[in-house]
């Protein structure tokens, strides 16, 4: 960076978020949720998140874009910060990919949307948008209901997930209900032999179950807005 005053003018807050985020590019070769930048920096609310990108936006330190949700990187350096190799290969091709679209997982309250899972179509995506997960490993599907809107996923956006049958707490997930035959896009939580599905809107109440009887499908890698 030219002028390191930029960067001690920024809020104890913004340095701390752009500290992590560059620490986090660094290890993984792709930027972080908005959540997962406030569960590290100690801000609660991601609407304050919001708002602190967009002063580094502002101030020139970042661009952004709504179409995913880690639409972010970093345009200048930090000051007096030394380059950490990242363990992973970043590829910065915009080449488009193809995955599969397997229709609709509810975020509210769940419907039965995998009695026939066939895929409807492909969509297109980037390697940013599946954070260098390989597409043979990736799936697609449409959001509905608003049960995660304060994780910035609305009703109509499509989701892109990893194929995989575990997760971490606080790890967003679609996940098969099969005593309920019912599917659901929430954050997942394991507390003892029970699994909570938390929902990212006060309206919506988190759904509880034993862990015999939830299936993680995918974790969420990326959120599509779909123009509207």
């Amino acid at each position: 960076m030219k002028n390191p005053k930029e960067f001690n003018s920024l809020s104890k807050r913004q340095k701390n978020i752009l500290t992590y985020m560059d620490d986090y590019f660094a290890q993984h070769g792709y930027p972080p949720t908005i959540r997962e930048i406030g569960l590290e920096t100690g801000i609660n609310s991601t609407s304050v998140v919001n708002y602190n990108l967009n002063k580094l936006v502002d101030a020139g330190f970042l661009e952004r874009t709504d179409r995913v949700s880690r639409g972010m990187r970093l345009i200048k350096s930090l000051p007096n910060r030394e380059k950490k190799s990242s363990s992973k290969t970043v590829q910065l091709t915009d080449a488009s990919l193809h995955i599969q679209l397997y229709g609709q997982i509810v975020a509210g309250q769940p419907l039965p949307v995998y009695s026939d899972i066939i895929a409807q179509d492909t969509i297109e995506v980037t390697h940013f948008m599946l954070g260098h997960v390989d597409t043979t490993d990736a799936f697609a599907l449409r959001v509905k209901g608003d049960s995660m809107i304060d994780a910035l996923i609305a009703d109509g956006d499509i989701v892109i997930l990893r194929k995989q049958e575990t997760a971490n707490n606080g790890d967003m997930v679609a996940a098969w209900l099969p005593e309920r035959e019912e599917t659901t896009l929430k954050y997942f939580f394991r507390e003892g032999e029970r699994i909570r599905l938390q929902p990212a809107n006060p309206q919506f109440a988190p759904i509880e179950v034993s862990a015999s009887q939830c299936e993680v499908q995918g974790k969420v890698l990326s959120v599509i807005r779909p123009a509207r």
